[in-house]
């Protein structure tokens, strides 16, 4: 009779589960991906944050300051358009002022030199919010204008806001926009 060779069994160790050096291997190379990702994350919300919102802001504040400029009618040379509601010597509300620029020719569109005279010339301070403030020890957004006068019949206004300061680590020139309208006579 012929014996079939028996197999024998090969019993190897049991791989049920993980170690602990395992575990802590993975969870610290998962820890190293995450704060990368972290990190990435935080540098994209600054820039989502100075680049878009701040410099979307300031255009939205050069744009409010050229609508009032224009308003005014062109030989004006005392409405004060640095508070809001602009007043003027004929103003009942606000009560009635006499240190405004109105569409004078003169100030500067460089905030970094604004021009503060003749009367309340020719710049005006936000707060983080948006809003008008007195005085320039607060400011978050700063708006200077420049009126040009081309011809008799025509005037250029120039508008620029600027913001402060950025939001994190600095990253770049400050957000600022800047708005060139022309103005003709009789309007």
């Amino acid at each position: 009779m012929v014996t079939k060779p028996r197999c024998r069994l090969i019993h190897h160790p049991s791989q049920a589960g993980m170690s602990l050096l395992e575990t802590m291997i993975a969870l610290a190379i998962l820890l190293i991906a995450t704060v990368g990702l972290l990190s990435m994350g935080m540098a994209a919300i600054g820039t989502t944050e100075n680049q878009g919102h701040l410099a979307a802001r300031t255009a939205e504040y050069a744009q409010d300051k050229m609508e009032q400029l224009m308003s005014l009618g062109y030989p004006d040379q005392v409405t004060d358009t640095t508070q809001f509601p602009a007043c003027n010597p004929s103003s009942t509300n606000p009560p009635a002022c006499t240190t405004g620029t109105g569409l004078a020719v003169g100030g500067s569109s460089d905030p970094t030199a604004p021009v503060a005279t003749p009367g309340n010339g020719y710049v005006d301070y936000l707060d983080v919010n948006g809003n008008p403030i007195a005085g320039t020890g607060d400011w978050f957004y700063i708006r200077v204008w420049q009126i040009s006068q081309f011809s008799a019949n025509l005037k250029q206004i120039t508008v620029t806001a600027k913001v402060r300061r950025q939001v994190g680590a600095p990253q770049g020139a400050l957000p600022q926009s800047t708005l060139v309208s022309l103005k003709a006579k009789p309007f």
